[in-house]
Parts: structure tokens; C-alpha cells; sequence
């Protein structure tokens, strides 16, 4: 039997899209080459990959065994290339960060000197709501995770990078009188989808004062929040961190009701049986030795005393 460590890549990229046309984009082929090497693979084996049903393809039994067989191929693969890096001297490998998508504005920062000095580990960063997030960890396919909520059915390590506060937050041009949390029952309340971890805060909120609102809308996120109170649409209980650019700008003020703001803790998380590569765990190192630093020079504005 032989097979390539290309033709094993293309299959676990197809059984992740589900799609030849999508794992050509990722990698960058055209799809008669995609089609060519998972049918030279195919031909090794008696048993079916894939199969299509429809128009759509699916991985079979079979060939889910053969995709977890060749990640663990391609992840020795790629630790033989780090070992040999390692001995010239060089820190290099992959780190893959899942990221709730509030955490868009917390984690580059502290990402960046630790870039600046290790350019040869590559960062992979993806953004996603809470629950994916959480399924993506569970399922290990990635090395840490950036969550204001840290799960606990699962068995983690964790480090506490800073503080996260939610406040109430409108437009700047709305004249409604809202100083008790009673008040927001008139109001039009602006949520994010579920599974977001800032929705389940603010219903949480609600429901401890006993508050339903008169109306509400669900977005699916920040960035639509945050347009939709500039527009005057309605209210929405928001991590301050995502605000900055626009209470600089006055086109949104926050609300100081009873019970605000919320306070969690931005934790980044791995799972506590996982083997940490050397590039990894001189992520988890820096991180811990620099993050009072990081939150000093760029987060001081919105850590400041309510």
C-alpha cells in the first residue's frame, strides 16, 4: 500500500467540508486536482472513502477511521519537521485558538509579542460563539480555547488573562429614562443568538430582576449589536471591551442600573490531558509572565474603577 502525506491532507480537509470545492479553496488546488488524489488514495482501498448521496458527499464509517488515523499521521508529520527545527535552535509548530467572538478584542494583543519573537509558530485563529467553541475543544481539533465562561463538564486548565464587565448600553440620541432595571420591561432589547455566552448573561439578568421585555430582537453579533444601538433600534447588556471606538465617539452611553455591570474573567483554557508541544507550552509560559503587562498597556481604559 502507499500512499502520499498530500493525499492523506485532502482527505481530512474533504471529510471536514464535506465538500471538494471547499477543501480545494482551503488548499489552494483546483478541484480536478482535489478529485485526481482522493481517487489515487481511494484506490488502495477495498472499502468505500466517501460516498454521494444526492449531491451531496458524505465520509463513511469506514472512512472516518481512515481521517482520524491520518490526523495522527500529519500531526507526527509535522512533529518530525518541529524536532528538526528544535535542534538548529528554533522554536517552531502550530497553535490553533478558538475564540468567542467578544474575544476578537482581547486576544490579538496578546498574540503579538509573542509573534514578534517566535515568527517560526504559525497562529490559527478562530472565531466562533461559545458553543462551538466548547465543541471544537471537545472534539480537539483545537489547542486552546478564549472563553469568558469557562466550562465545567470539562476537565481544564485555565489562565485568567483579565476582567470582562457588561454594561447596558443605547444610543447616545435616545431620550427614554432608564435608571432602574424595572425600566427595561418598555424597552426593545437587542440579544445575541443562542449559544452566545453575552446572551446567556443578560438573560440571566433579566430573569434575576424579573424583567421581560416589551420587545426584543436576536442578532447574530457584536458588530450587529453594536450598529443596531447606534441606530436606536433598542438596549442591550454588551462587554465594554467591544465599545471603545464608539463611546469615544459619543454615539452610544452607558446605563449605570442596579446589578451592572456583570464581571467575568477572560480565561484561556486547554485541556488538562493534553500533550503540549514545546512551541505550546512556551505559549502558556509567556502568556502567564507577560498577560499583567499586555492588560496594563492596552486594557487600563476599560478596567478602571465603576
Amino acid at each position: 500500500m502507499f500512499y502520499t502525506l498530500h493525499q492523506l491532507q485532502i482527505l481530512v480537509k474533504v471529510a471536514e467540508h464535506q465538500s471538494i470545492t471547499k477543501a480545494a479553496d482551503e488548499l489552494n488546488l483546483s478541484q480536478p486536482a482535489i478529485s485526481i488524489q482522493l481517487k489515487n488514495l481511494q484506490s488502495q482501498f477495498d472499502l468505500p472513502l466517501t460516498e454521494v448521496i444526492g449531491r451531496q458527499l458524505y465520509v463513511t464509517d469506514f472512512g472516518d477511521e481512515i481521517v482520524a488515523r491520518s490526523k495522527r499521521i500529519l500531526d507526527e508529520a509535522d512533529a518530525i519537521r518541529y524536532t528538526v527545527d528544535q535542534y538548529k535552535g528554533m522554536l517552531t509548530g502550530s497553535i490553533k485558538i478558538s475564540v468567542v467572538s467578544t474575544g476578537k478584542y482581547v486576544i490579538p494583543y496578546f498574540l503579538k509579542a509573542f509573534m514578534d519573537k517566535y515568527p517560526g509558530v504559525d497562529i490559527m485563529l478562530d472565531v466562533s460563539n461559545k458553543n462551538m467553541v466548547i465543541e471544537t475543544m471537545q472534539k480537539n481539533d483545537c489547542d486552546f480555547s478564549l472563553v469568558s465562561i469557562v466550562p465545567e463538564e470539562m476537565n481544564v486548565e485555565k489562565l485568567e488573562l483579565m476582567e470582562n464587565r457588561l454594561y447596558l448600553a443605547g444610543s447616545s440620541e435616545n431620550k427614554t429614562r432608564v435608571q432602574y432595571p424595572s425600566d427595561l420591561k418598555k424597552l426593545t432589547l437587542l440579544f445575541r443568538e443562542e449559544g452566545s455566552a453575552t446572551r446567556k448573561a443578560m438573560i440571566e439578568y433579566l430573569k434575576k430582576h424579573d424583567i421581560t421585555p416589551a420587545k426584543s430582537m436576536t442578532l447574530v453579533s457584536n458588530e450587529a449589536i453594536k450598529q443596531s444601538i447606534i441606530a436606536g433600534l433598542g438596549f442591550s447588556i454588551v462587554p465594554l471591551i467591544g465599545l471603545r471606538t464608539v463611546l469615544e465617539t459619543d454615539k452610544v452611553r452607558l446605563y449605570p442600573i442596579k446589578g451592572l455591570p456583570i464581571r467575568t474573567k477572560w480565561h484561556l483554557i486547554y485541556n488538562r490531558n493534553k500533550q503540549l508541544t514545546p512551541a505550546q507550552k512556551e505559549f502558556v509560559n509567556y502568556i502567564n509572565l507577560h498577560k499583567e503587562e499586555v492588560v496594563e498597556k492596552h486594557f487600563d481604559w476599560a478596567l478602571q474603577p465603576d
